[in-house]
């Protein structure tokens, strides 16, 4: 991210929390550490998919049990925020993802890299998201 971007990222609160809030995903954060950036009545929708073609609805109890099982699943990730825009209570968030597969999945071996170019949309209240709706664009879903 440049220089401009950053600054221009700092300039709106809301924008820095939902920034602090990948960053905490990147490192795998769970538990309170995760709760506390949701609102307790918090949903999650992550639309349709290369790995959730039904998509998911996820509460906060939800949340925690993905954020577990990604755990488990990656070896590390990043999510580098690329552009963001905030209204009010909602911030939009471009976002490129990168993971790096455990275990075999599918066709892809362990030690695999998977890319994801993310829209993220998160409505605030009281501080803390209270939903977030992800848009997951995968890059092809093959070995190299």
């Amino acid at each position: 991210m440049s220089e401009l971007q950053q600054t221009a990222l700092q300039q709106h609160p809301l924008i820095d929390l939902a920034v602090r809030y990948h960053a905490a995903v990147s490192r795998f954060a769970t538990g309170d550490e995760l709760a506390a950036f949701f609102h307790e009545d918090a949903v999650h929708h992550e639309l349709p998919n290369a790995l959730y073609p039904d998509g998911a609805v996820r509460d906060l109890a939800g949340l925690g049990t993905a954020a577990e099982a990604g755990r488990k699943g990656l070896t590390e990730q990043s999510f580098e925020v690329l552009n963001a825009v905030a209204s009010e209570h909602q911030v939009a968030l471009e976002v490129l993802w990168t993971g790096t597969i455990a275990r075999p999945l599918g066709d892809l071996p362990a030690g695999h890299v998977l890319r994801a170019h993310i829209a993220t949309f998160l409505t605030f209240r009281d501080g803390k998201i209270s939903s977030q709706r992800n848009y997951d664009c995968y890059e092809r879903l093959s070995p190299a």
